[in-house]
């Protein structure tokens, strides 16, 4: 297959197959670059790269990304990735780049990260994160909670795990927790290098020039630009200033030995323990910053930064601020305007505040880059498909600058056509029966989503709470709604939402998400055991921003910030509850448990089959189709045996019931019930039905299959 390598700047080939790489240190740009000669055999025309931008060191993923304006050094040097590219387009390849707009890794290797722990709502990157600067805890106004600390603050505190450190070189000070390194917010020095300063007095002499340099440093230090300044000349003016403080400060001690033994005294004290007093320098040190470390088990109720789902270290960025938008996204404009990259695949679009502007302004901002370089104008859009999950009465946004979904869709669709729907009922028996329990879904869905939002995602549902009580405090008409009536509210109406999220901007909303707005607050209501249910109509007003015009303009911006800051949490609770948790408990046909499948959908007609592709070709014809992905929970050779039990019903019942007397003796009691449960079971039969191998296997090869299973469960 001989095909010509993209233009740069030029008109973007829509793929005809993609072929998915996982790349990471053990499979890198070079081993990449060795396969594509066979990949161009099969009839792959692009290769289709996981996130290869900086993550973290060891990243298995690449979607805790720490630098995106530099490539993975674990995955190849620029020479290497430019050799992968050559090698691409020998072969007549193109490629498509998964990139993460949504989240970043954070920790000591995120600098931007890293200075707004030292800086606060003053960081130049404070706008780039998603945090709640004002939240409902007073102790945490202008704070950013930190939940990593292994055991309770103060356990950990007087077990003397908390340790400060100076870097002499750099003239900063940081405390250190085993892996974890906070920056000493630099208008705090003075509470370090103030103390016992008598001693360096002693030793230098009052006049010495070091010493008198010493207390203008503390000075200098104490008069930076607090971390409440809002005013950007002051913000930049903090930012400059506090970087040559500490560089006198490092050449201070370069200069002068007998200060950097001072304060290396001083840390001692700090690190010493034993004693309240020294346990209370410490403590008051990190009460002065622009962070509180916690217990991790916190992260749930009360972390104020926007998470990817419920995972600490993964924060998420606000891509409707621009600056986060260019400075995210250089170094992938800069690849696709050479040419480099041929089309992109969007991770967890849902997670954005404004989706169809970050489509927009992509674009808008390739077709720039390009103009700029000097490139040819570009005669179509970037190739861009979007990883967005539909309900099976859901349709993906026809306004949308992107090409289609990456194929959740069409795998389910298809996987549909090989399950006979007329053994509905007999295998709602049968599983009711085997597990002495029936199972509503409806029901299920809606109690994991309270669950998943009381014990993974809490703290997002307290920001939104506060939010809306804002709100309700300056209009008259609902100041009476108590934060825990509007809390209730809002937690009973996201575990009734139809769909992933709705869409709503500042230019309106569809009449589809009108009605799933509607029927999401009709179910919480109707179902509410509340005494007064006019909170419902309430934020019910809100999210469709109605009755507003004899409001503030003001309240009217913070009304239509809520709403879409509401979109931005339904996506993850539905993500969480259903895919994740619900997904695995109930266990009818696990074949349509999958990503982006619906239980309740059981099987699809041929009819409807051809109806469905006829819409993708009228709405989305380069929408990938794909049948599995890197997400995919069962492969499509499992799903397809698992599917089979449908055509099978009786059989299927008289293999359990055969299987489940067998292996009676081999449960287990804990805690007065017997272990795996019946529904796990009923779980492990249709696994071993769908993985088992195809040729007879010898002792060594089912000992390593039976390893798989036990990993599996």
């Amino acid at each position: 297959v001989t095909r010509p390598p993209p233009r740069p700047g030029g008109e973007p080939p829509i793929p005809a197959a993609t072929y998915r790489l996982q790349l990471h240190r053990d499979f890198t740009f070079r081993d990449a670059a060795a396969i594509a000669p066979y990949l161009a055999r099969l009839g792959v025309s692009h290769c289709y790269t996981s996130p290869y931008l900086k993550a973290r060191p060891g990243s298995r993923h690449g979607y805790d990304i720490v630098d995106h304006n530099a490539l993975n050094p674990e995955i190849g040097s620029p020479e290497d990735y430019d050799a992968f590219v050559a090698t691409l387009h020998a072969h007549g390849l193109g490629q498509i780049l998964d990139i993460v707009p949504n989240h970043m890794g954070i920790g000591s290797d995120n600098q931007w990260w890293v200075d707004v722990l030292e800086n606060g709502p003053a960081s130049l990157y404070a706008a780039f994160f998603d945090i709640d600067w004002r939240p409902l805890k007073a102790e945490l106004r202008g704070k950013v909670l930190l939940p990593v600390l292994g055991d309770h603050y103060g356990q950990v505190l007087e077990r003397g795990e908390l340790k400060l450190f100076l870097e002499p070189e750099k003239g900063a000070f940081h405390v250190q927790y085993y892996e974890h390194r906070f920056p000493i917010d630099p208008a705090t020095y003075p509470l370090i290098l103030d103390h016992d300063s008598d001693r360096l007095e002693q030793a230098l002499s009052a006049v010495h020039e070091r010493f008198v340099e010493y207390q203008s440093l503390s000075a200098a230090f104490r008069k930076l630009p607090t971390r409440a300044e809002h005013d950007q000349e002051r913000v930049i003016e903090r930012a400059r200033d506090k970087e040559v403080n500490k560089k006198r400060l490092a050449d201070l001690c370069g200069a002068e030995s007998l200060v950097q033994r001072h304060l290396e005294q001083v840390l001692e004290f700090y690190n010493a323990g034993g004693g309240g007093t020294r346990w209370d320098a410490l403590h008051q040190l990190l009460e002065h910053q622009a962070y509180r470390v916690a217990y991790w088990r916190v992260a749930a109720d009360e972390i104020n930064y926007r998470r990817f789902f419920d995972i600490n270290d993964l924060a998420a960025l606000r891509m409707e601020n621009q600056q986060t938008f260019y400075t995210t996204h250089r170094l992938v404009s800069e690849l696709v305007v050479q040419g480099k990259v041929n089309g992109l695949r969007i991770d967890h679009p849902d997670g954005l505040y404004d989706p169809m502007a970050y489509y927009e302004r992509l674009q808008s901002f390739v077709t720039a880059a390009a103009a700029l370089s000097g490139s040819a104008p570009r005669k179509e859009a970037l190739y861009v498909v979007v990883e967005k999950i539909l309900a099976s009465h859901e349709h993906l946004p026809a306004d949308w600058p992107v090409h289609g979904t990456t194929g959740y869709d069409f795998a389910n669709l298809v996987n549909g056509l090989f399950i006979d729907p007329r053994s509905q009922e007999a295998l709602d028996r049968i599983y009711a029966r085997f597990i002495r329990r029936s199972v509503d879904f409806d029901q299920l869905l809606a109690d994991q989503k309270r669950l998943i939002m009381r014990v993974a995602l809490s703290s997002e549902l307290n920001v939104l709470a506060n939010h809306v009580n804002r709100l309700s405090e300056a209009d008259w008409y609902a100041r009476d709604f108590t934060l825990n009536a509007l809390r209730y509210t809002l937690r009973e109406v996201v575990a009734f939402f139809p769909v992933y999220r709705t869409y709503i901007r500042a230019d309106g909303m569809t009449p589809e998400d009108r009605r799933y707005i509607e029927w999401a607050v009709a179910q919480a209501k109707r179902r509410s055991t509340a005494a007064d249910v006019s909170v419902f109509d309430f934020v019910k007003r809100i999210l469709l921003l109605e009755g507003m015009d004899h409001l503030p303009e003001a309240y009217q911006r913070g009304a239509l910030d809520f709403a879409m800051r509401f979109q931005q949490y339904t996506a993850p609770v539905m993500a969480k509850a259903m895919e994740d948790t619900a997904f695995y408990i109930y266990n009818r046909l696990v074949s349509l448990n999958e990503v982006g499948g619906d239980p309740r959908r059981f099987g699809v007609s041929v009819p409807a089959f051809h109806r469905g592709i006829q819409e993708r070709a009228k709405r989305f014809p380069y929408s990938m189709v794909a049948t599995s992905t890197h997400d995919t929970k069962r492969s499509e050779d499992v799903r397809a045996r698992i599917n089979v039990i449908s055509e099978i019903p009786d059989v299927w019942r008289a293999a359990i019931t055969r299987w489940s007397r067998i292996n009676r003796s081999k449960k287990r009691r804990v805690e007065a019930a017997h272990a795996p449960d019946r529904n796990d079971e009923y779980l492990l039969y249709q696994t071993l039905l769908g993985a088992w191998p195809l040729e007879l296997v010898d002792a060594d090869a089912l000992s390593v299959f039976r390893q798989r299973v036990e990993d599996y469960l």
